[in-house]
């Protein structure tokens, strides 16, 4: 029904900066919030940054004032600019939407596959 597709991950050194972008596409009707989670290894899945559809932002605390998240609501399409980044940034980083299928349904939540950062001289 609906597909997300991320990309921009890679390798980079401490200090470097990339950018990730997440595709929604498929039965959409609207999209709510969407976000970026990551998970590195041995822990639990965290959101890292959501952006609601009127642009007002959350960030978790480690990442405030490095990481900036976007979206360009007429491409369906989310965004997350890293800069600065450590190396307790290395994980998969996954995209997260809330998407309404049609005008009478409810939202539900849909994620990407993932795309690995790793942050490592």
């Amino acid at each position: 029904q609906v597909q997300l597709v991320e990309s921009g991950g890679g390798l980079v050194q401490p200090g470097g900066s990339l950018r990730l972008s997440c595709v929604a596409s498929g039965r959409i009707f609207s999209i709510n919030v969407m976000g970026w989670y990551r998970q590195a290894p041995g822990k639990q899945r965290e959101l890292v940054a959501g952006i609601a559809s009127t642009g007002t932002t959350n960030y978790v605390d480690s990442v405030k004032g490095r990481f900036t998240i976007s979206r360009d609501n007429a491409k369906n399409t989310v965004y997350l600019q890293m800069n600065s980044l450590k190396p307790e940034d290395t994980a998969v980083y996954y995209c997260n939407a809330d998407v309404r299928l049609t005008v009478l349904s409810g939202s539900r939540d849909f994620w990407g596959q993932g795309t690995q950062v790793t942050v490592s001289s």
